[in-house]
């Protein structure tokens, strides 16, 4: 019998736990041992700003793991990792761009789960994005990591279907659980050399970028299918809101409604018992979850018992961001 492969995983985010909980149950085990962690350093989080260890850390740690947290990939880590004598290195939402010389340490190069149907949605935020332009179908491609951004060549896909009310949320659950028939298949084909390489078709690729915190906007001029996929694919951040009486709401699930309205886009012109509605360039943007500055996410019927919206307000609209285009975007550096 092959011996399992030794494999050194490097990520930071917690789609990836049920893949690394795979590789730990019978089957998965057979096939690769995680002989070490690499994840990023611990970092402030939420409103406290508390310093703390994110999933992936504390999963390794959980599993008497060695754990590497290096801020730049540096030459002396490049040696670390040599050290492991790793057959295949694992990315999946690492947050490092690796080079070329680290890419080739383990023996059979490094392998990364990139959470879309590549070529689409090259870069940092795919799940969001894809939900945020209406997509219907999302999935992870297992692929040959190369220098540039997301474009080496893909063994295999897993497809899942985007539902009209899912949000980012259901979405990356759903991507999150993908990975575990990927790689199944794939681990089998690694071992006994066959598993095969399918370049992309460049002409096709398209690109997102990190979201920031002034995407959350809506323009209500633009049909309600958009602003209802762009509230829905934003959530929970950055999270689309509009201010009402000086307060910043946030809007977290919605769906758009036929109907036909000479209302200026923007109005409300239903709001409660149930729903709050919204007139826009074509048809009603209607708003099931709704959150207060300092408060909770509720169901809209709640959330008006305690903030009421008075029909005919006109609520302010702002141009929607560019989240995805033919090219990379332009890497914007802090400071």
């Amino acid at each position: 019998m092959t011996a399992p492969l030794r494999i050194v995983f490097l990520g930071s985010d917690g789609i990836a736990l049920p893949l690394l909980d795979w590789l730990q149950t019978g089957e998965g085990r057979a096939l690769g041992q995680v002989v070490a962690v690499y994840t990023q350093p611990d970092r402030p989080v939420g409103r406290g700003q508390k310093v703390q260890a994110n999933a992936i850390k504390t999963w390794a740690l959980a599993h008497g793991l060695p754990v590497h947290q290096p801020e730049k990939l540096t030459e002396e880590t490049r040696a670390e990792l040599a050290s492991y004598r790793a057959d295949v290195g694992l990315v999946m939402a690492y947050g490092h761009i690796l080079k070329d010389a680290f890419i080739a340490t383990p023996r059979l190069g490094m392998l990364n789960f990139h959470a879309s149907l590549l070529p689409h949605y090259r870069g940092a935020s795919p799940i969001q994005t894809a939900v945020a332009c209406g997509e219907r179908e999302a999935g992870v491609s297992f692929m040959r990591i190369v220098r540039q951004l997301d474009a080496g060549p893909v063994a295999d896909v897993e497809r899942v279907p985007v539902a009209p009310d899912d949000t980012a949320i259901e979405v990356e659950q759903k991507l999150s659980a993908a990975c575990v028939p990927l790689l199944a298949r794939a681990f089998p084909k690694l071992i006994d050399g066959t598993l095969a390489f399918a370049p992309q078709d460049e002409r096709a690729a398209t690109f997102c970028r990190k979201l920031r915190k002034e995407d959350g906007v809506l323009d209500f001029a633009a049909p309600a299918p958009v602003l209802a996929a762009h509230i829905n694919g934003l959530f929970p951040w950055p999270a689309c809101s509009v201010e009402i009486d000086g307060q910043s709401v946030k809007f977290g699930l919605a769906e758009a409604a036929e109907a036909t309205t000479t209302a200026t886009p923007g109005t409300v012109v239903v709001a409660g018992p149930t729903t709050l509605q919204i007139a826009t360039g074509a048809g009603l943007l209607v708003v099931h979850r709704l959150q207060r500055p300092g408060g909770r996410m509720l169901p809209a019927s709640e959330f008006l018992r305690g903030f009421p919206i008075e029909q005919g307000r006109v609520l302010p609209s702002y141009a929607l961001p560019i989240l995805v285009s033919t090219k990379p975007f332009p890497i914007v550096r802090k400071g």
